[in-house]
């Protein structure tokens, strides 16, 4: 069987087309999490930089924008090794019924 056939029958399954609007979405959702928390952040630092200049006690050194910089790092790595986890699993889970079903 030619790969053009493989790759045709691939995009007719409603396997497929469920998995991408799937996986898109999911995606999309992350990266608005991402940009909320990233963009969020820039506009405290733009706007609001006396709350992130307020220090984290009385007599400490640290102030508010360290505590949340790290955050937004934290987060980043959090939503990340959430994607992959999931695409590690489910997504390729479901390619791999999907091409299967295809090459036979």
């Amino acid at each position: 069987m030619k790969d053009e056939d493989i790759v045709a029958r691939i995009q007719k399954n409603p396997k497929f087309v469920k998995f991408v609007n799937l996986r898109n979405n999911y995606s999309y959702l992350l990266t608005a999490l991402m940009m909320i928390a990233y963009f969020g952040f820039i506009l405290l630092v733009a706007f609001n930089k006396q709350f992130l200049a307020t220090k984290v006690a009385a007599g400490a050194v640290m102030s508010v924008g360290i505590p949340i910089g790290i955050g937004v790092l934290v987060f980043t790595i959090v939503i990340t090794a959430i994607y992959v986890r999931r695409a590690n699993s489910e997504f390729d889970d479901m390619k791999n019924v999907i091409v299967k079903e295809a090459s036979r």
